[in-house]
């Protein structure tokens, strides 16, 4: 089912063997991807039913080389069609996965294939791109995510040890504590519960690249490591401007932060998430140093506000071509939210003319935040709460409730892209656009 027929009822592969020869139809694909549903056993005792990759969830970690073409064979043993999104990639529209952009689903029972050059280098994640509605089993609330390491030509490689941190939540539900909005029962990293699994397992005077991925399907995640800081060198998979110091790491879904951390306080810690009832939930894992016995400590982190322009630079970016304004309003017509006055299917497109520099300004005019994101391109922050900053490249930016955010695009990759909140249950009821040129 497609989001417009919803919205019309109301409601590791081996990918180190790459070849660098054109593709065709003909050859064998680099790394398969089966989608088939499994019991996931996320701790002693709980096993959640979902669907997933190959077996596993999070799906196997993909390293690719950028600008090295690359074939994908998506295997669908599900009952239902499926997409796979290639998230942060400058792809074409009909391999990005996405079915407002003109990608094809891949049926029930059968597959398709992704043939594609990867680009540009750094964190990125493939996730479905399917239709949930009011079903908290499917999308991007079930199995089906994992991470993608796009391998630049000069990667410094200036840490010891990288490892990958990947989010998500299980047995989702409509909650009268929020008013309606969805909470979950249990929260995983790497698949586990906190305690459940094999710990990240350091030495000292390391240094540490965690790669973490928010892989909600609704909620922001707030994560410390007690006695250490974070060094945030990537944001979404682009460097930063300034790679700035700070004590907690804030992901809005979909997003992704590179972060180097100094090993120099032994022991046996929880690198988890500050809300206490979400990691006594499982949304935590332990960091063992070689040598340390007993049971993981945690701390609460210091006050801090999470704030883009601390890795930016201050200064104004060059003036736009032209400005877009985006005023994103709730409703009470069935949808949840618009954009300037329409939901989708019926939104406008937004239009920019190709080469252009554009400004999108988010306007926000609700009580919630909004992870915002722009599929097969890269943005650059202009303006946030107000202040100025560049050097912030991102494809997800959260913008606050009641504020505006404004970042410059460059249009260089034609054909339609889709844009929406990364809300999955926003996106399903009509908080999207086609941006097209």
């Amino acid at each position: 089912m497609t989001r417009r027929e919803l919205l019309a009822l109301g409601a590791p592969c081996a990918l180190g063997l790459m070849r660098g020869r054109a593709r065709s139809a003909i050859l064998p694909a680099d790394c398969i991807i089966r989608i088939a549903e499994i019991n996931l056993e996320l701790g002693p005792g709980h096993t959640v039913k979902t669907l997933a990759y190959n077996g596993q969830s999070p799906g196997p970690l993909l390293r690719m080389k950028e600008g090295r073409p690359v074939v994908v064979e998506v295997v669908n043993e599900s009952a239902t069609p499926e997409m796979v999104h290639w998230h942060g990639f400058h792809i074409p529209p009909e391999v990005d996965g996405s079915h407002e952009e003109g990608t094809p689903m891949v049926a029930a029972g059968g597959s398709r294939r992704y043939a594609f050059t990867p680009q540009p280098a750094g964190t990125r994640w493939y996730h479905t791109h399917s239709v949930a509605g009011h079903d908290l089993r499917k999308a991007t609330y079930s199995g089906q995510f994992g991470m993608v390491i796009v391998e630049g030509v000069d990667n410094p490689g200036a840490y010891d040890l990288e490892v990958p941190v990947v989010l998500h939540e299980w047995d989702g539900f409509f909650s009268p504590r929020k008013d309606g909005d969805i909470d979950y029962k249990t929260f995983s990293v790497n698949g586990k519960m906190l305690g459940a699994g094999e710990p990240i397992r350091v030495r000292p005077s390391q240094r540490v690249l965690f790669r973490f991925l928010n892989a909600s399907a609704t909620l922001k995640h707030r994560l410390a490591l007690p006695q250490h800081s974070f060094q945030v060198v990537a944001l979404d998979g682009n460097p930063v401007a300034t790679a700035a110091s700070v004590p907690v790491v804030e992901l809005g879904p979909a997003e992704r932060i590179d972060a180097l951390v100094e090993m120099k306080s032994p022991g046996v810690w929880i690198l988890g998430e500050a809300d206490d009832r979400q990691r006594t939930a499982g949304a935590g894992i332990v960091v063992e140093y070689a040598g340390a016995r007993g049971p993981a400590r945690w701390s609460a982190p210091p006050a801090f506000t999470w704030d883009y322009r601390a890795f930016g630079a201050d200064r104004e970016l060059p003036q736009p071509d032209e400005v877009i304004p985006l005023v994103f309003e709730p409703q009470m017509n069935g949808h949840l939210y618009s954009i300037n006055g329409k939901s989708f299917p019926d939104t406008d497109p937004i239009r920019v003319k190709p080469g252009s520099r554009s400004r999108l300004v988010f306007d926000n005019r609700s009580g919630e935040e909004h992870p915002m994101h722009l599929h097969r391109h890269t943005f650059e922050l202009a303006r946030y709460a107000g202040q100025r900053t560049a050097g912030v490249l991102k494809d997800v930016v959260v913008v606050p409730a009641h504020q505006a955010v404004e970042v410059d695009l460059v249009a260089n990759h034609p054909g339609p892209s889709l844009f929406h909140c990364h809300q999955q249950f926003h996106m399903d009821f009509g908080f999207m656009a086609l941006m097209e040129y």
